[in-house]
């Protein structure tokens, strides 16, 4: 292809990484790969679906010195973070001084998700609705503190927990036992050196996401994730069982609400720190009977999130993440979603607490149209793929409503067999409820 124009960005043929290797980096890497100004495209360490995409590199994503070294070699004109550690050990940093293009924040700005701390310093300097709480480094003043509070409460590690690092105590011993493993026994190691005690908030949980070049931002349909491992919300909490997009909870002026109250001054709060911030600014949030309020910020895609909103994100992914990468999203923006998207996250026995690992995997075959399956937890052994981590797979449908995408994923999930296997069947039923 000779260099052209496209959406403000080089027509040519492009080599791509993604760094990751779950089910939202073979989200992406779908998603990028199918623009036909990408004719490369690398996944470290990537999943056996990211092997049919292109090239895995037997690098992990958290392998600073190896990915930043393979990139002086090659060069790639994108280098997309996927997972939140490489953002907070500053690998966007790291590529950025070798002069190589990056979506992600640096270390500075992944704080946003790595402390829990700083992110509730900086909602309360800009204003943002939030539940109010208090920070502990000494477990005898926090385990006071909590006893001396209502209930439920939530308990939360400051630092990085792989999305588990979040207690909701419904009485004192629950509370006790949060703190205890947090704090005295550091289950989660250093991220469990100081906790937040925050007041409990009810309403209806959703994910908003947008990606920014520091100064502007584009704005994806909010989506909501599905927690537990059971169905009606029961058992213990996962890195995300399933979810679907657009979630009705917040309406069009809801969206609006969020954008002027939450999202903008957060990256306002950014820039006044300082903060080159390229990425993705992910508000986990809950609608109360007040508004919404903000009860986490996230500086990547949300993961099963990612599997529902690149299908709606159209022909525009590149040109968005692209855009922000270089600081200067232009005119850049996504096409109106007319549809709906949703997920169903099928996961390995005995996951979350101990999954089995290396069962063969049947997988069916790919839809002509509305509907994936996105690996996860998979690798190749020999002419096999087997399961190798506790979500499996993603079945992913999307189509002109809401039901379409569901029986269009649920097909899907029906047809991934492996020993053990297990997934809800009632994602997206709020949605359907609100009816």
């Amino acid at each position: 292809l000779e260099a052209g124009e496209a959406g403000g960005h080089p027509l040519w043929p492009m080599k791509l990484l993604v760094v990751g290797g779950g089910g939202r980096e073979h989200a992406l890497g779908w998603a990028l790969r199918g623009d036909r100004r990408v004719n490369q495209i690398f996944f470290a360490p990537g999943n056996a679906g990211t092997s049919e995409l292109g090239e895995n590199l037997t690098i992990a994503a958290t392998d600073g010195e190896g990915i930043a070294g393979w990139c002086a070699e090659a060069r790639p004109d994108l280098v997309v973070i996927g997972p939140e550690a490489p953002l907070c050990a500053g690998l966007a940093d790291r590529l950025r001084a070798e002069r190589i293009t990056v979506f992600g924040p640096g270390a500075d700005g992944a704080r946003l998700e790595g402390s829990k701390a700083f992110t509730k310093g900086l909602l309360k300097e800009a204003g943002v609705p939030t539940a109010g709480c208090e920070r502990f480094t000494d477990y005898r003043l926090a385990l006071a503190y909590s006893r001396a509070q209502a209930y439920p409460q939530v308990i939360k590690a400051d630092g990085l927990a792989a999305g588990k690092g979040v207690v909701i105590a419904e009485n004192a011993w629950e509370a006790a036992a949060a703190l205890y493993e947090m704090m005295a026994k550091r289950v989660f190691g250093a991220a469990g050196a100081e906790v937040l005690i925050e007041e409990f908030l009810e309403g209806e949980e959703v994910s908003v996401h947008a990606v920014t070049d520091g100064q502007k931002m584009v704005v994806f349909p909010p989506a909501q994730d599905h927690k537990r491992i059971f169905d009606g919300n029961r058992g213990p909490n996962t890195g995300g069982m399933g979810a679907y997009a657009p979630a009705p909870v917040l309406g069009e002026e809801e969206m609006k609400r969020v954008r002027e109250t939450i999202l903008e001054p957060v990256l306002a709060g950014l820039r006044g720190r300082k903060m080159d911030y390229r990425g993705v600014l992910y508000a986990g949030l809950m609608v109360t009977r007040d508004g919404p309020k903000v009860l986490e910020f996230n500086a990547r895609f949300g993961d099963p999130e990612t599997q529902v909103l690149v299908p709606l994100a159209g022909a525009r992914l590149l040109d968005v993440l692209l855009g922000a990468a270089r600081g200067d999203l232009g005119d850049v923006g996504l096409p109106e979603v007319t549809g709906a998207a949703l997920t169903v996250v099928v996961a390995a026995d005995g996951y979350p607490e101990q999954p089995r690992l290396g069962d063969p995997v049947t997988l069916p075959p790919v839809p002509e149209t509305g509907g994936m399956v996105f690996h996860a937890g998979t690798r190749w052994e020999g002419e096999q793929i087997v399961t190798a981590g506790g979500r499996v797979a993603a079945a992913t449908g999307w189509g002109a409503t809401l039901a379409e995408a569901h029986d269009r994923a649920y097909a899907l999930a029906r047809q991934i067999r492996f020993r053990g296997c297990q997934f809800r069947s009632d994602i997206g039923q709020k949605a359907f409820l609100r009816r």
